[in-house]
């Protein structure tokens, strides 16, 4: 099945999360993460490595724990960082006054053939063009 979602680093982090107030934030990703239509990034699996992994992190986890994720979230098809994803990141940060990260993972999504963007961290019901962002931890979603 192609991918026709992409996915950004907080749903990742939301499926470890073992803290009692984001249970309900943890079982939507961990359905989201449970489909088929999904893509990564590269930068996307590198924000989850160190965020997860972060001393100081209450409920962070060891790097054998996070690179056996990261291997099993391979089944996605995954972008790689290349100099024709940083030109159009750098463009779209313009374009769309993003910052660079969140116009790379705009520019990862439109590179991987996806519609939608998967995020709480970019506005939900924004549109980068062909690329519409939702937020599935929204109530109304």
């Amino acid at each position: 099945m192609a991918a026709s979602r992409f996915v950004d680093t907080n749903i990742l982090l939301y499926a470890i999360s073992t803290a009692p107030d984001e249970r309900a934030k943890t079982s939507i990703a961990l359905e989201i993460l449970g489909r088929n239509d999904l893509a990564l990034s590269v930068q996307v699996l590198q924000e989850f490595y160190v965020q997860a992994t972060r001393p100081g992190k209450a409920d962070r986890i060891r790097h054998d724990q996070a690179a056996a994720l990261i291997e099993s979230w391979l089944r996605f098809p995954v972008q790689e960082t290349t100099v024709a994803l940083l030109l159009a990141a750098m463009d779209a940060r313009e374009h769309y006054r993003l910052s660079f990260w969140d116009a790379a993972i705009i520019e990862a999504a439109r590179m991987m053939g996806c519609g939608q963007v998967l995020s709480e961290d970019l506005s939900h019901g924004a549109k980068y063009g062909d690329i519409v962002v939702v937020n599935p931890f929204r109530r109304s979603c």
